[in-house]
């Protein structure tokens, strides 16, 4: 049983998810606004956070700002509409474990839930994930970024690796370590973005006992457990000014200095960072030093989005249906045409994490072995309308990039599938045009 809080203004629902999760025997408790929520996080201790997006008072991301600030690292659902797919993914990225669409699927909310409760990660850091997990694209772009990957993981270059949220920076990260001198050694995973002001630096360099309120005793950073191996900071661009100070410094000395300790600890680590953002916007408005920024920028590894990985695409589909079919006991062996075009067609702004999410759900939705498209989400059908809709140019320099694969199929069938006559139409050359055509898995 889970202590479970709840927050969520529509009470009707509230009270429909109470009802329902203390039938699975669960412990709930039910706040309707932020400002309240705060005493309660404050007063009690849950085991799971269950929140709305959008609240009277304010947005999800400010309990997660409130639980980061007090350390608190106990896993947050961020519950949203369809449409604000986009804003979930930046709450994962500030430190919610996971998010559920409305209207809520009762079988859905249940594995969410059981996720959250058994795969906590105390500590902000970040637990080894199965290789068997993951998959490698095959197309031309996947090629070039494990090219890349190849030629640094040897060194003992830092890298950072930059890209939307979701789209398997971590995964990155844990290859070049796998690829390395240092692959026996401990590989480290920081969520920069769950860390709170004030503990962000033990964390990373450790402290000692009474080195402030709550420090009870001696406590060995991430640096030291690193020691020898690799420390992956994601989302790097969220630790704050004071914080990128005592990192440059380890960097350059190779020594840190626990809170509260007069000791310097030597250290040997290989840094990767990660981030969303590209931190030269950051350096531009002082948020981040830009001589840090060069001791962590010896190579950069850049992730394509998944609305950009061609027939990778149709690859990572049919991996995430194996690895849902042990997961959930389901034994889906096909998806219908309909639902394939649907998956295909969507631009997928949450990338991999937000894939793997749709397919679990059309998984658990299919007790046979043909998932059909009522297991996805009605939504997803009025997105790819909405960024299929084709325009009434066909030059595909004045398109969007949601467009692009509609028109250049369409110019292509008009063509009668002649390239140079197709390209001359779309006014690009035929080298973009075969570009464009692999990006988007377009035989």
């Amino acid at each position: 049983m889970a202590k479970i809080l709840i927050i969520e203004d529509d009470t009707t629902f509230a009270q429909l998810l109470e009802g329902f999760l203390t039938k699975h025997g669960h412990e709930i408790s039910l706040a309707t606004h932020i400002k309240p929520s705060f005493k309660l996080i404050e007063n009690e201790t849950f085991d799971l956070f269950l929140i709305d997006y959008r609240l009277p008072d304010g947005i999800g991301f400010d309990v997660i700002t409130h639980n980061r600030n007090l350390g608190i690292s106990t896993p947050i659902i961020i519950m949203t509409s369809f449409n604000d797919v986009r804003t979930a993914v930046k709450s994962m990225q500030m430190g919610a474990f996971d998010y559920i669409t409305k209207p809520v699927n009762p079988d859905e909310l249940l594995m969410v839930i059981k996720n959250s409760l058994t795969k906590k990660e105390p500590n902000n850091v970040k637990t080894e994930v199965p290789e068997a997990d993951f998959i490698k694209g095959k197309s031309a772009i996947a090629d070039r970024l494990y090219e890349h990957i190849d030629l640094v993981a040897p060194t003992d270059m830092s890298v950072i690796i930059q890209g939307e949220s979701g789209t398997g920076k971590e995964f990155a990260a844990r290859t070049l370590h796998q690829q390395s001198k240092r692959a026996g050694k401990p590989f480290v995973a920081i969520d920069c973005g769950a860390l709170s002001k004030d503990l962000a630096a033990s964390e990373l360099f450790g402290h000692v006992k009474g080195a402030f309120t709550g420090a009870l005793n001696d406590k060995k950073g991430q640096f030291e457990a690193a020691n020898g191996g690799t420390l992956f900071l994601d989302e790097v661009g969220n630790l704050s000014y004071e914080v990128q100070i005592k990192l440059l410094r380890a960097l350059q000395e190779r020594v840190i200095q626990p809170l509260g300790s007069t000791k310097h600890v030597a250290v040997d680590v290989r840094i990767i960072t990660a981030t969303n953002d590209d931190l030269l916007n950051s350096i531009a408005g002082g948020e981040f030093r830009e001589d840090l920024y060069h001791r962590l920028n010896e190579f950069k590894i850049q992730l394509p989005p998944l609305r950009n990985r061609g027939s990778d695409l149709e690859l990572f589909i049919n991996h995430f249906v194996q690895l849902s079919n042990r997961d959930l006991d389901r034994n889906v062996k096909s998806i219908s045409a309909e639902a394939k075009s649907l998956l295909l067609n969507y631009d997928w702004p949450g990338n991999l994490r937000e894939l793997s999410n749709v397919i679990k759900r059309m998984v658990l939705l299919t007790p046979g072995e043909v998932a059909q498209v009522n297991a996805l989400p009605d939504e997803m059908m009025i997105s790819v309308n909405q960024q299929t809709m084709p325009g009434s140019s066909s030059d595909l320099k004045a398109a969007t990039e949601q467009n692009e694969k509609t028109l250049i199929t369409e110019t292509l069938i008009k063509a009668k599938h002649n390239k140079s006559k197709a390209a001359k139409m779309l006014n690009i050359d035929r080298k973009t045009l075969y570009s464009k055509m692999e990006r988007y898995g377009i035989a």
